[in-house]
């Protein structure tokens, strides 16, 4: 958990409801700039050029151009009592959450407990900012400003409000897509192309900061790519134009006065601007914009894969040579992948033309590649690169399929199990009804020794291996029985081996590699 959460707000809501905000992780390394190099010893810089070291001279044309496209939104949501009182919120799971409810509600009534009554309704309003980008009506917005929301109004610079319809709406890349009918034609900014903006480029962001409509601040491109945890789909622009609660959904500007971001998150302790902001890149956004206008929904591309980000130690242990691609930690078994041959312990190191320096790079190009499309995958399988043609399936029917799949059995634990073998910090036993039982192990884990105990001072339990999760292989050889894993552990030191890669599922199936040094 970082110090300063990241805000994800709209603005100003009615009735004591809370901004949306998420904690980024570990998100205050950004703060090791502040303090590192300070002592260090100093170079002679260039002097930069007189123009660009005072920056422009007034961007005063350029506001006036496009502050017309940007807007207010209002969104209404309509929620019952329990939601919009005032009563005290208590953590998700608290045993006694419905209690406190009701004895606050009944004290709110005086009392009044009638079975027929009926809940009553109370409106809150969030404030956020959007921008047009068709003159007919389009208009663009973070989906978190209007999400959950009963009716979107958007208020122009010359005080019109209209009604809005939602087009469609993406919460992976907070993006959703309005439509309201004007009397005439409306004034329309376009996009810019966010690949060409590099750090140090002016950029100016107008919105509607606390409710203020028509705001206009300037700074540059502060970083590119950033990650700051928020989705699967994260590579940010960073910028130190003030952005603040109500610029949510309201357009980062190049000096063109084309669209090249829209303004989502900050980086705050209080929820006000401290020059660290994050806009969605256009390279993003604009591909899913057009599927929303088109179809209403999205329509990703899919792979069928689970991946794992790869360390030095895996790095090591698949014989790669240095850290790139991402690692197959698994695959759906009727998905695009397995049916193309790609396999578990597979290094993904090249999509469709596109090379993978890190793991997150590869959910972002095959959400964007179009559904049905062949494309070649490069793999890298023991030490060998292969190539794979895979035609993707849709991420959405995936999902949908997923959440038919899930299954709320509870087993009896009851049962004991006997550990027989000992290495690496673990204590191992057969798979067998004994051991599913105790540590609810799905049956879709068919093979493999589980993990019945794990040495607190352990490399293992620095790796976060618990009980209950079962060992599928160990340097990509299936293993079945604890006695296979002093086996393993022996042929790998026979051979000068410093580390082992183990194939670990958790009880519900999920599997990952952990590289573990052998003593």
């Amino acid at each position: 958990m970082g110090l300063f959460p990241v805000f994800f707000g709209a603005g100003q809501f009615g009735s004591g409801v809370a901004s949306r905000r998420r904690p980024a992780r570990a998100a205050f390394s950004l703060l090791c700039a502040l303090f590192l190099g300070a002592a260090g010893s100093t170079l002679p810089v260039p002097a930069a050029p007189q123009a660009l070291a005072k920056g422009p001279d007034s961007l005063a044309d350029l506001a006036d151009s496009v502050s017309d496209a940007v807007v207010n939104i209002s969104a209404t949501q309509t929620m019952d009592e329990k939601h919009a009182s005032n009563v005290p919120q208590m953590e998700p799971g608290t045993p006694f959450d419905d209690l406190f409810e009701e004895f606050f509600r009944r004290h709110q009534q005086g009392g009044n407990d009638r079975p027929d009554q009926k809940p009553r309704e109370r409106k809150s309003n969030s404030l956020g900012s959007g921008f047009v980008i068709d003159p007919s009506g389009i208009i663009i917005t973070n989906n978190h400003v209007i999400a959950d929301s009963n009716e979107v109004t958007v208020i122009f610079t010359d005080g019109t409000k209209l009604k809005a319809q939602v087009i469609g709406k993406d919460s992976k890349v907070d993006v959703a897509v309005l439509k309201v009918t004007p009397d005439k034609p409306l004034k329309a900014v376009k996009f810019g192309d966010s690949e060409k903006m590099r750090v140090g480029d002016w950029v100016i962001a107008v919105g509607n900061p606390f409710g203020l409509g028509g705001s206009v601040t300037a700074g540059i491109v502060s970083a590119r790519n950033r990650n700051i945890d928020s989705g699967p789909y994260d590579n940010y622009i960073q910028t130190d134009a003030a952005i603040n609660k109500g610029n949510s959904g309201g357009p980062l500007f190049n000096m063109d006065g084309e669209v090249i971001g829209i303004n989502t998150a900050i980086l705050s302790p209080s929820g006000g601007s401290i020059g660290i902001g994050f806009a969605t890149p256009s390279a993003t956004v604009v591909p899913i914009i057009d599927q929303l206008r088109k179809y209403g929904e999205t329509r990703r591309g899919w792979l069928g894969v689970r991946i794992q980000p790869i360390d030095d130690s895996i790095a090591e242990s698949l014989n790669l040579g240095n850290v790139r691609g991402a690692l197959v930690a698994g695959t759906d078994a009727n998905g695009p992948a397995a049916t193309a041959g790609i396999e578990t312990g597979d290094v993904i190191v090249k999509f469709d033309g596109d090379e993978i320096d890190e793991s997150r790079d590869l959910p972002k190009l095959v959400a964007s590649a179009p559904v049905g499309k062949s494309v070649d995958v490069v793999i890298v399988r023991k030490g060998q690169e292969l190539t794979k043609t895979v035609r993707l399936g849709r991420l959405e029917d995936n999902e949908k399929k997923a959440s038919l799949d899930v299954s709320s059995a509870e087993p009896d634990k009851s049962v004991p199990d006997t550990a027989v073998e000992k290495a690496l910090g673990m204590a191992f036993a057969s798979l067998n009804d004994a051991s599913r039982l105790k540590f609810s192990i799905k049956d879709s884990i068919t093979s493999g020794v589980v993990v019945a105990g794990v040495d607190s001072d352990s490399p293992a339990a620095e790796k976060n291996i618990q009980p209950g999760e079962v060992i599928l292989e160990i340097n990509q050889e299936p293993v079945s029985e604890p006695a296979d894993i002093a086996k393993r552990m022996q042929a790998l030191k026979d051979a000068g081996k410093k580390l082992a890669l183990l194939l670990v599922a958790s009880p519900q199936g999920e599997e990952r590699f952990v590289a573990l040094g052998i003593p």
